[in-house]
């Protein structure tokens, strides 16, 4: 296993000890809020950076697996954010809005994605039978479906995993996760409900700096553990090719003896 190295300095650098108002919190986050400043809940990151580790291991884990994980965040300075970590990790994504049913309803989400796929085709008006018009109105229908469902095109079954930025304001992804019993990894601000959460994650959920290192840290541990399942295939298909290589010695060995006896 190897996860990032995760210090205390990095999270304060990052603001990830800046929860909301105090006026705006949840009772439930007590325990890992430090203390009240300017109004402002300030977490405590001793638990953070224990959780956040946690969480990575967890992660390390599902992929080393050969797991996928689905990223959730919608909203605007995290949306790109998620996008761009899923692309580079080869997981999924949904960063536009959450459609009701996206995991419970997975048959009506499928249709969609087939028609999704369809319009693509057709707003190229390959056979040239629609009007300029026609074309618009597809195209509309296309780039609508697209920015809820691009992200998710590719996922055949329910995810191993969910990641969740903001799991207040993602409150229906986490309620379709608990149903079907999918682990959540959430960040969890000091307005958030983390006993829904299996590894929750204290933390700014607001911050472009904070949201850059949860992505940072999450990538890394990625591509360590895609590395990992690398150099394991390598060291099997290696470890079979001299087993074939041995194999076809001693055959040739066997043959020769016998040669040489019949002789």
């Amino acid at each position: 296993m190897s996860i990032p190295n995760i210090n205390l300095k990095d999270l304060v650098e990052a603001g990830v000890h800046f929860g909301h108002k105090s006026q705006r919190w949840n009772p439930k986050m007590s325990k890992y809020i430090h203390s009240t400043k300017e109004n402002i809940h300030i977490i405590n990151l001793n638990f953070t950076l224990q959780m956040l580790s946690d969480a990575l291991k967890v992660i390390d884990d599902v992929v080393s697996k050969g797991g996928k994980i689905l990223f959730v965040a919608t909203k605007k300075q995290a949306a790109n954010k998620i996008a761009d970590l899923a692309y580079e990790t080869n997981q999924y994504y949904v960063n536009h809005r959450w459609l009701g049913g996206m995991l419970t309803n997975w048959s009506t989400i499928t249709k969609s994605i087939k028609k999704m796929k369809e319009l693509e085709v057709l707003k190229s008006n390959p056979d040239k039978e629609f009007t300029k018009k026609e074309v618009l109105k597809i195209s509309n229908q296309h780039e609508k479906l697209l920015r809820s469902l691009s992200g998710i095109s590719e996922m055949k079954k329910s995810p191993d995993l969910v990641f969740i930025i903001d799991t207040k304001l993602e409150h229906i992804a986490v309620s379709e996760a608990n149903l079907l019993n999918i682990p959540i990894i959430g960040i969890v601000d000091t307005n958030c409900d983390p006993d829904k959460i299996n590894y929750p994650i204290p933390g700014n959920d607001d911050s472009r700096r904070s949201i850059d290192l949860y992505c940072s840290l999450i990538r890394d541990t990625i591509n360590s553990s895609n590395e990992k399942i690398e150099f394991e295939n390598k060291s099997d298909n290696s470890n079979d090719n001299k087993t074939a290589a041995q194999d076809e010695t001693n055959k040739n060995v066997t043959q020769t003896e016998d040669n040489e006896n019949g002789s």
